[in-house]
C-alpha cells in the first residue's frame, strides 16, 4: 500500500505496481509522473466515480482494479490504453458497459458484483479474452458474438437472472471453468438440495472455536472443538458475493455431494450462530495433505502455479488422477459440475490419496439432459488441463494418460469422454 504524500513527494519514481486506498474522490494526476514505469495501478476501496481523459497516457498500464468505488459506467477510456489487457471493477455500481470500453488486447475482465442487465456485442471482438467474471448482475443473457473468443476459459455467470444457459458457451472450444448457480435455472435444484439434506444439523452452541486455519473469498475455516471432545472444523460462510457466486450456492453443492473417499466429508450444517450466518462442520484434515498447487497469478490468469521442482512417480499422478475422476464421477451422477476443477482446489499426500475441496463454483443440472451432458464435457477439458499439468511434473512419461488427455481436450464439447468413462481408464492404468 503506498500513500498520496509518497507519490506527491515524488519518492514512487520508476514504480511498476501502484495501489492507493486513502478515499479518492477524484485520479491524482501525479499518477501520470509514473507514465514510463507503471504497469499495474490498484486504485479499490476509494471513491472514485470517474477516470481522466488522458489515461492513455500511461502507455505501459496492463492492469487495472477499480473496485469497491463509486463507478455507474465502466469508462470508455479503458479501451483506448494500448497495453491494457486485465480490468477489474467488482462491487462498484456499474449499470453500462460501453462496446468503447473494452480494450483489444483484453485477457481477463472481473465486473462481479454490479448491475448490469446486458454485454455488448463488442465483447466477442476481444479474441485474446481468457476469463470473464459477471457473477452478482442482473444479467439473464450473453451476446452471440461471444463464440469468437476462441480463447475464453474461465466463466463466471453465477447469481444473475439467467433462465437457461447461453448457447454460445458450448461453443467455446476451450471453456473449462464454468459456474452458474444462483439462478432462475438453477433455483428450483438448490432449494431442494438444501431443503433434502442429510446432514445434520450442529448447533454453534456445541462448538468451542479455537485459531483460524484458512480464509477464502466465500468464508473462514476455524480449528474447533465438538462437545469438547472431537477436534473438527467449521466453515462460517461470510455471506456476500463472491467471484464464484453465493456461498449459500456452494453451501447446497456441499451437503449433495455425499460421501466419497475423494471428498472431503461434511459432519453436519452450522445452526444457531450469532449474526445468523451458514455454516459447514467438517473433520479436521490429517496434516499430511497438501495442496497440489498455488492458484494462478497475474501473469498465468487460468493456469495454476506450482512449486518449483516438484515431481511425482508414475503411480503418484495415476493416483491423483483416478481419485478425483472418482470424486468428480460421483459429483456428475449426482447432477453437481464442480466449476473450479483446479490443483489448486486439490490436497494431496504422499502416496497418492487426494481430496477435492471449494465448492464456492459448483452449479447444479439435470443428469442425462442434453445440456446436462456438454456441462460434463466442459469439466473434462478441466481436467484435461489438470493431466497435462501432473505429467509435466511426472518423472516417466506415459503415453496411455497422453490418449486420455488428448481426448479431454478436444475442441468440440460433445466428443469428450464423460467421467465414467475417464475413472475407468484411469482404474485400468492403474491395474496395469
Amino acid at each position: 500500500m503506498h500513500t498520496l504524500e509518497q507519490l506527491r513527494a515524488g519518492q514512487l519514481a520508476g514504480l511498476r505496481r501502484l495501489t492507493l486506498s486513502c478515499g479518492l474522490t477524484e485520479f491524482p494526476r501525479e499518477i501520470f509522473d509514473l507514465a514510463d514505469s507503471l504497469e499495474i495501478l490498484d486504485l479499490s476501496g476509494n471513491a472514485l466515480s470517474s477516470l481522466p481523459d488522458d489515461l492513455p497516457r500511461l502507455h505501459k498500464l496492463r492492469i487495472i482494479f477499480c473496485s469497491n468505488n463509486l463507478f455507474t459506467t465502466l469508462p470508455a477510456v479503458l479501451g483506448f490504453c494500448p497495453a491494457l489487457e486485465m480490468i477489474g471493477f467488482k462491487a462498484n455500481r456499474i449499470s453500462l458497459v460501453p462496446a468503447a470500453a473494452l480494450p483489444s488486447r483484453l485477457r481477463w475482465l472481473t465486473l462481479t458484483d454490479n448491475v448490469i442487465e446486458s454485454m455488448p456485442d463488442a465483447l466477442g471482438q476481444c479474441v485474446q479474452l481468457q476469463k470473464l467474471m459477471l457473477a452478482g448482475n442482473c444479467l439473464d443473457s450473453l451476446p452471440a458474438s461471444l463464440a469468437n473468443c476462441h480463447r475464453l476459459e474461465l466463466v463466471r455467470i453465477a447469481a444473475n437472472r439467467y433462465t437457461t444457459l447461453p448457447d454460445c458457451l458450448f461453443s467455446l472450444p476451450r471453456l473449462s471453468w464454468l459456474a452458474y448457480a444462483g439462478n432462475p435455472y438453477t433455483q428450483a435444484r438448490e432449494l431442494a438440495a438444501l431443503a433434502g439434506t442429510a446432514a445434520a444439523g450442529v448447533a454453534w452452541q456445541r462448538l468451542e472455536l479455537a485459531q483460524q486455519l484458512g480464509e477464502g473469498a466465500s468464508g473462514v475455516i476455524f480449528r474447533a472443538r465438538l462437545d469438547g471432545v472431537e477436534d473438527v472444523a467449521v466453515k462460517v460462510f461470510k455471506g456476500a458475493m463472491t467471484s464464484d457466486g453465493l456461498p449459500r450456492s456452494e453451501m447446497g453443492a456441499c451437503v449433495s455431494a455425499g460421501a466419497h473417499a475423494g471428498l472431503i466429508p461434511i459432519l453436519g450444517t452450522l445452526d444457531g450462530h450469532p449474526q445468523g450466518a451458514l455454516g459447514l462442520v467438517m473433520p479436521l484434515i490429517d496434516a499430511a495433505f497438501r495442496n497440489l498447487a498455488g492458484p494462478p497469478s497475474l501473469e498465468s490468469c487460468t493456469r495454476d502455479v506450482y512449486a518449483d521442482g516438484l515431481r511425482f512417480s508414475t503411480q503418484q499422478a495415476l493416483a491423483i488422477s483416478h481419485g478425483i475422476a472418482s470424486a468428480v464421477c460421483q459429483l456428475h451422477a449426482r447432477g453437481i459440475m464442480h466449476g473450479d476443477l483446479y490443483a489448486h482446489n486439490i490436497l494431496h499426500a504422499d502416496g497418492g490419496a487426494c481430496l477435492l475441496g471449494d465448492f464456492g463454483a459448483a452449479s447444479m443440472f439435470a443428469p442425462g439432459s442434453q445440456q446436462g451432458d456438454l456441462l460434463q464435457g466442459i469439466e473434462a477439458r478441466a481436467f484435461g488441463v489438470l493431466l497435462g499439468e501432473l505429467m509435466a511434473h511426472c518423472a516417466t512419461p506415459l503415453p496411455a494418460l497422453r490418449t486420455l488427455l488428448d481426448a479431454c481436450l478436444q475442441e468440440e464439447v460433445p466428443r469428450r469422454p464423460r467421467f465414467d468413462a475417464i475413472e475407468r481408464a484411469l482404474r485400468d492404468m492403474l491395474a496395469a
